[in-house]
């Protein structure tokens, strides 16, 4: 069985942990044999690393496009205030808040409300600190994307994705 699949993180992971880019490489790993294999429609097509963060950014705006206030172009500053987060999760568990409530200038609230929904509603460990992304006006992309990747590999097969095809 191959070792990507037996990977468990319980813990929360620092953006300034060293251990981020071993689980960078280990999530990637499984995330790109998920992706190529659903975007090629199984036949498991070879994508770069630029490709397979493309793909996730096409997934992540397919999935927040109707939200204002979110405009998802990077895995930095596009996530800085917590909404793309927030979309995300409202987008898939449209009844766990009221989205009309959130404000984009209450940046601590707005991660806090985030990442707990995201580990009680899809079990999503929560990989960042609220406070590191409160701090910080251009987080870390590689710690986004890692984030982000969660919120794929546990939601890809959640009802609310099946009326929408991911962007090759």
């Amino acid at each position: 069985m191959n070792e990507c699949n037996n990977f468990n993180l319980m813990s929360k992971v620092s953006c300034d942990c060293v251990f981020l880019i071993a689980f960078l490489s280990i999530i990637s790993c499984s995330f790109a044999r998920n992706l190529t294999a659903s975007s090629a429609g199984g036949a498991g097509i070879q994508r770069s690393a630029t490709a397979i963060k493309q793909l996730l950014l096409n997934w992540c705006k397919s999935k927040t496009q109707e939200y204002e206030n979110v405009a998802i172009t990077n895995f930095s500053t596009s996530w800085n205030n917590g909404l793309a987060f927030l979309a995300l999760i409202h987008h898939f568990y449209p009844d766990s808040f009221d989205w009309s409530k959130v404000d984009e200038r209450r940046r601590r609230e707005n991660f806090q409300l985030a990442f707990d929904l995201a580990e009680k509603k899809a079990d999503i460990a929560p990989l960042l600190d609220v406070e590191d992304m409160v701090r910080m006006k251009k987080p870390d992309w590689k710690c986004v994307f890692t984030y982000v990747q969660s919120f794929y590999r546990k939601l890809r097969d959640h009802e609310n994705n099946k009326h929408t095809y991911m962007a090759q």
